[in-house]
């Protein structure tokens, strides 16, 4: 998937509207995929949730405070596409067969 974030707006408390570099946009909700702990328990406070960024350098959504969302994870739910299995097969060591 790998699409990086190119435009993220805050619309209301805890919604944002994220248009990503291949043109897919929509809302999500945030108070629905994360709990305000931790790094997040900034974004509890709406005036600071809608301080939200876009790094380009890493394609996602950035807080001051350093909290960020994985752009994967939010593609998924604005698309409606599954995220892409990762998983790296072993490289197997020819020198080491008969």
């Amino acid at each position: 998937m790998l699409k990086d974030i190119v435009s993220a707006q805050a619309i209301a408390p805890y919604q944002i509207h994220l248009r990503f570099e291949d043109g897919i946009e929509g809302v999500i909700d945030l108070s629905k995929i994360i709990q305000f702990s931790g790094i997040f328990s900034a974004l509890a406070d709406p005036a600071y949730f809608a301080t939200v960024q876009v790094n380009p350098e890493f394609g996602t959504i950035v807080w001051e405070n350093g909290a960020d969302l994985d752009p994967d994870v939010l593609y998924s739910i604005v698309s409606g596409q599954p995220i892409p299995n990762y998983i790296i097969e072993p490289k197997h060591d020819r020198t080491s067969e008969s």
